[in-house]
C-alpha cells in the first residue's frame, strides 16, 4: 500500500501548489509538537551538576517530595509534589552511614543563614571542609564558642558602609545571630573563599553548627566518603541498605538536586509545559493539520472522480493518497523540527531569565522527540488523507462525478455522533464546573474548552452551515456581492468549516489563557486594596533580625506591628480518587489576632481568628476545595514535609490577595530554612521612623510590587496563548489561501459572465468577514463557557475581559481573514483576466 506510485509522484511534481498548504500545516504542527516534546524531555532529564558535593561521591538526603496516596490495590495512586522548603534527615543516621563497609567517613552537613553587623553569612560545620576543600590561611579550626570566617570578605549586600569597611581579624570577637539568637563568637581563623561558596561563609564546630541550625535533631544531608579502592556504586548500595526508606542516596549529577532545591520546581515547570500544555497543543496541531490535509484531498474530489471514471480502482486511489502523504509529511516534519528547536531554545532561555529554571540546567535536544514528531505528522497525514479519500474511492464513477460537482449535505455517520457526544460532554462539564468550587471548578472548566473544541472540529460542516445561515442573513442586504457570498457559504459548508475551525481554536484558547490571568490579577488587586489596612509595610533586605517586630512597635507613632513569615504549605484538595496536594500561600504571624486585624482585613466569613499554636485560618475557597469547615482539623504538609493537623478556627474571603493560610509563626519556625520575618506590617508611624528596618512601602507600592511576583504566570499564559493562538491563526490563514486558490475557475467564470473585479473582490471580502465573525463568536462562546465557572470557583467573581485586549484579538483575526482571502483572490483574478 505504501509503495510509491506514478500518480502520486506526478501529482507532487507537476502540481506542487496543491500541496503547499498541506506542507505548511504539517510543518507548523511539527514545530509545535517538537518544541513541547523537547521541553518535556528536558524536564524529565533535568539535572544540576554538583558543586558543593562535587568531591563527596555519595550523598544521602531526605525525600524532597510530599506523597498523597489514593485508592488501593491495583488502583492505588501515589501522587508526589515538590516540597516548598527542604526536608531534613534525623541526625542519628550519620552514625549508620559511617559504619557501613567501605565508608571512610560520614559527615553531617547543614546550611543556615547567619546574620551580623557586617551582613549575611552562610553557616556550615567545619567538618564539611573535608569534602569542600577550604583551607585555613590564618589561625586554626574553630573550637567551642569560636568561628572561622571567609578571608577578604567581611560583608554582603545590605551592610552599611562602615561595616563593609571592616575586616575580620583572628582573635577578634563578633556577634552572630542564628536561629538560637545573637551570640558572641571569637574568630579563631580565616579561610580562603571557596569557588563553591557564592556568599561569605562562617564555619562553626560540628556540634555548634547543628545547634545553630534551628532544627533540633536533624541535618540537611550526609556526605559519605569512600575508603581507598571502594567504588561509588558499591558504597551507594551499602549506604542505601543501611538507611533504608529513611533517606534517598544520590550519586553523580543527582547530587546537584540535593544542593539546589529549585531543580524540583524547574522540572515541574518544564514537565507541565511540555506535558500538559504540550498535550493540548499537540491535539490542536494534529486536528488543524488533519483538517488541512482533508481539505486538500477534498478539493481534488473531481480529480478522483475522473480517475474512477477511467477505471482506477479504489485501492489505487487510497494508495495514491497514502503515497502523497509519504512524499510530503516526512519532509514537512523534518523541516518543522528546525523552528521547533529554535522555539524550545527561546522558551527555555526566557524561563531561565525569569528565574523559573536554574542556570545550571541545560536544554536537552535528542532524537527521541524529533522521531516522535515525524511519526506523528506522518500518521496524521495518512489518517486524514485516507479518511477524506475513503468515500470518493468507493462510490461508483458516475456518482463520484455528481458529488464532485456539488457538496454532499448528508452528515457523516461517524463524525456526527462523536461530535454530538463531545458537545453534550462539554455541557455536562460546564454544569459540573458551575456547581463546584476552587480547584475542582478549574479542573472541570478545562474539560469544557477541550470538549467544545472537539465538538467544533467534528461537527464543522454542520456548525459552518448554521453560521452561514445566521451570519449570512445580514449579507442579503449588502447587494449582489453580499447575497452571492451568503449563498456560497451555505452551499460550501465543508470549505467554510475548514476555515472557521482554526479561527475558533485561536480565539478560544488565546482568550481562555489570557483572560484567566487578567481575571485572577484583577481579583487579587481588589482583595489587596480592600485587605491592606496597614499604613506601612517594611521589607528587611535579608530578613528581619530577632526583635525587629518589637523594635518596629516601639518607633514613634506606631500603634501596632505585625511580623509575617511568608512560605507555602501543601493542602490536600479534590474529592474521591481525584485528590492532590495544592500549594497554598501561607503567612506565619508574629503578633496577636487583634494586632493582625489592625493591619489586615481578611474578611472573616466564619469563625474567629485564633493565632495560638495548633490553630489555623483558611481562605474560604481553599477550605471548600479541601472539604473542611470551622471546627474541623485540616491534615496538611508543612514546608519541610512534616505532617500536621491544626484546628480550623476561621475562614476568610481575601486569601487570593493576602495569604490563603494564616497561622502562628511558632507553628512554622522549625519547618523553614530561614525563620526570619519577610515583612513587618505597621499601623501608624511614618516612613522616616521605620526607614532603618528595611525598605518601607505604602499599600499602593506594596500592591504594585506584589504584582511583579505574578509576572511569571502572566508571561507563561501570554506565551502559551501566543504560541497556540499564533499557530491556529496562521493555520486559518493558510486554509483561507488554499480555499481561495482552489476557486480560481469559479472566479474566472464569474468574470466571464459579466461580474466586475470589484464585485468579485467584494464577495470574497464578505465571505472572509463571515468566516472571521463566525470564528470569533464561537471562540468567544467557548472561552466564556470555560472562564465563567472557572473564575467563579477560583475567585468568586465573573471573568474580567479587558475590552482593548479582546478588541485586539478580534481585529487581528478580521485582518488576517481579509488579508488571507483577498491577496490570493487578486492573483487569481489577474491570471483569469490575462487568460481572457
Amino acid at each position: 500500500m505504501f509503495v510509491p506510485n506514478g500518480l502520486a509522484r506526478a501529482a507532487v511534481r507537476f502540481k506542487p501548489a496543491a500541496f503547499v498548504g498541506t506542507f505548511v500545516a504539517l510543518a507548523m504542527a511539527a514545530m509545535i509538537v517538537a518544541a513541547c516534546g523537547i521541553l518535556l524531555e528536558t524536564g524529565l532529564r533535568a539535572s544540576v551538576p554538583p558543586t558543593r558535593y562535587a568531591d563527596a561521591p555519595v550523598v544521602a538526603a531526605a525525600d524532597q517530595r510530599a506523597h498523597l496516596v489514593t485508592g488501593g490495590g491495583e488502583s492505588r495512586v501515589d501522587t508526589a509534589t515538590p516540597l516548598p522548603d527542604r526536608a531534613r534527615l534525623d541526625n542519628s543516621l550519620v552514625a549508620k552511614a559511617g559504619s557501613v563497609p567501605g565508608a571512610r567517613a560520614a559527615i553531617a552537613d547543614v546550611t543556615f543563614p547567619v546574620r551580623s553587623d557586617q551582613g549575611l553569612y552562610t553557616g556550615h560545620s567545619w567538618g564539611s571542609t573535608r569534602f569542600t576543600g577550604e583551607k585555613l590561611t590564618e589561625g586554626r579550626e574553630p573550637g567551642r564558642g569560636e568561628v572561622v570566617l571567609t578571608t577578604g570578605v567581611s560583608a554582603s549586600a545590605g551592610a552599611s558602609d562602615a561595616a563593609a569597611g571592616k575586616r575580620a581579624q583572628v582573635g577578634a570577637r563578633i556577634t552572630l545571630t542564628t536561629a538560637d539568637g545573637p551570640r558572641a563568637f571569637r574568630v579563631s581563623g580565616l579561610a580562603t573563599p571557596g569557588a563553591r561558596e557564592a556568599t561569605p561563609t562562617a564555619w562553626f564546630t560540628d556540634a555548634e553548627a547543628i545547634g545553630a541550625f534551628g532544627h533540633p535533631g536533624t541535618i540537611d544531608a550526609i556526605a559519605v566518603l569512600p575508603r581507598d579502592g571502594v567504588s561509588t556504586a558499591t558504597l551507594k548500595t551499602q549506604v542505601a541498605k543501611a538507611l533504608g526508606k529513611r533517606a534517598e542516596v544520590h550519586t553523580g549529577d543527582d547530587r546537584g538536586a540535593v544542593e539546589d532545591a529549585s531543580l524540583a520546581g524547574a522540572k515541574e515547570v518544564l514537565s507541565g509545559l511540555g506535558g500538559s500544555f504540550g498535550g493540548i497543543a499537540t491535539m490542536v496541531a494534529v486536528f488543524t493539520a488533519a483538517g488541512t490535509v482533508a481539505l486538500s484531498v477534498g478539493q481534488r474530489a473531481r480529480e478522483f472522480a475522473l480517475l474512477r471514471a477511467i477505471g482506477t480502482t479504489p485501492r489505487q486511489i487510497r494508495r495514491t493518497v497514502a503515497t502523497e502523504a509519504l512524499l510530503v509529511a516526512p519532509l514537512a516534519g523534518l523541516l518543522g523540527c528546525l523552528p521547533g528547536i529554535v522555539l524550545a531554545t527561546w522558551w527555555f532561555g526566557q524561563l531561565q531569565d525569569k528565574g523559573a529554571i536554574p542556570r545550571a540546567v541545560d536544554l536537552t535536544v535528542s532524537w527521541i522527540p524529533l522521531v516522535v514528531v515525524v511519526g506523528t505528522v506522518l500518521v496524521t497525514a495518512l489518517v486524514a488523507g485516507w479518511s477524506a479519500a475513503f468515500r470518493p474511492s468507493r462510490i461508483k464513477p458516475g456518482q463520484a462525478l455528481a458529488e464532485a460537482a456539488t457538496e454532499r449535505l448528508r452528515p457523516g455517520w461517524i463524525r456526527t455522533p462523536l461530535g454530538l457526544a463531545a458537545a453534550v460532554g462539554g455541557c455536562v462539564c460546564a454544569g459540573l464546573a458551575a456547581s463546584a468550587t476552587g480547584e475542582d471548578a478549574a479542573n472541570a472548566a478545562l474539560g469544557v474548552v477541550m470538549l467544545f473544541m472537539l465538538a467544533v472540529a467534528l461537527l464543522g460542516p454542520l456548525v459552518a452551515r448554521a453560521c452561514a445561515g445566521l451570519f449570512g442573513l445580514p449579507l442579503r442586504g449588502a447587494g449582489a456581492s453580499g447575497s452571492l457570498a451568503a449563498a456560497n457559504s451555505r452551499s460550501n459548508a465543508r470549505r467554510l468549516a475548514s476555515a472557521i475551525t482554526p479561527i475558533v481554536l485561536a480565539m478560544a484558547f488565546s482568550s481562555t489563557l489570557v483572560f484567566m490571568h487578567t481575571s485572577e490579577d484583577r481579583a487579587t488587586e481588589r482583595q489587596q486594596r480592600a485587605g491592606i489596612v496597614a499604613d506601612h509595610i517594611v521589607r528587611p533586605a535579608e530578613g528581619s533580625a530577632p526583635g525587629a517586630v518589637t523594635e518596629a512597635a516601639g518607633r514613634p507613632g506606631v500603634t501596632a506591628a505585625v511580623g509575617l513569615l511568608k512560605t507555602s504549605v501543601l493542602v490536600p484538595v479534590g474529592s474521591g480518587g481525584d485528590r492532590w496536594l495544592q500549594s497554598a500561600s501561607t503567612q506565619g504571624v508574629t503578633a496577636s489576632a487583634r494586632d493582625l486585624t489592625r493591619v489586615q482585613d481578611l474578611d472573616v466569613r466564619e469563625g474567629a481568628l485564633d493565632l495560638r499554636p495548633g490553630r489555623i485560618a483558611l481562605d474560604a475557597g481553599l477550605a471548600r476545595s479541601a472539604h473542611v469547615e470551622v471546627g474541623d482539623r485540616l491534615r496538611l504538609t508543612l514546608p519541610d514535609g512534616t505532617e500536621a493537623s491544626p484546628l480550623v478556627t476561621a475562614t476568610y474571603g481575601r486569601g487570593l490577595g493576602l495569604s490563603q493560610v494564616t497561622l502562628s509563626r511558632d507553628d512554622l519556625v522549625r519547618h523553614v530554612s530561614d525563620a526570619s520575618d519577610m515583612e513587618i506590617w505597621t499601623k501608624g508611624g511614618s516612613a522616616d521612623a521605620l526607614a532603618g528596618l528595611g525598605t518601607v512601602l505604602d499599600p499602593g507600592d506594596y500592591t504594585a510590587a506584589a504584582s511583579l511576583d505574578r509576572e511569571l504566570n502572566a508571561w507563561a499564559n501570554t506565551t502559551m496563548a501566543a504560541v497556540l493562538g499564533g499557530f491556529a491563526a496562521v493555520a486559518a490563514g493558510n486554509t483561507l489561501v488554499m480555499t481561495v486558490l482552489a476557486r480560481r475557475s469559479e472566479l474566472g467564470t464569474l468574470r466571464l459572465i459579466g461580474s466586475t473585479r470589484r464585485q468579485v473582490m467584494r464577495m470574497i471580502r464578505w465571505e472572509a468577514l463571515l468566516v472571521a465573525v463566525a470564528g470569533i463568536a464561537l471562540g468567544t462562546a467557548i472561552a466564556l463557557a470555560t472562564l465563567v465557572p472557572m473564575m467563579k470557583g477560583l475567585t468568586g467573581e465573573s471573568p474580567y475581559i479587558p475590552p482593548l485586549v479582546y478588541g485586539s484579538f478580534a481585529a487581528a483575526i478580521v485582518v488576517l481573514g481579509l488579508t488571507a482571502a483577498t491577496l490570493p483572490a487578486r492573483a487569481a483574478l489577474r491570471a483569469a483576466d490575462a487568460r481572457g
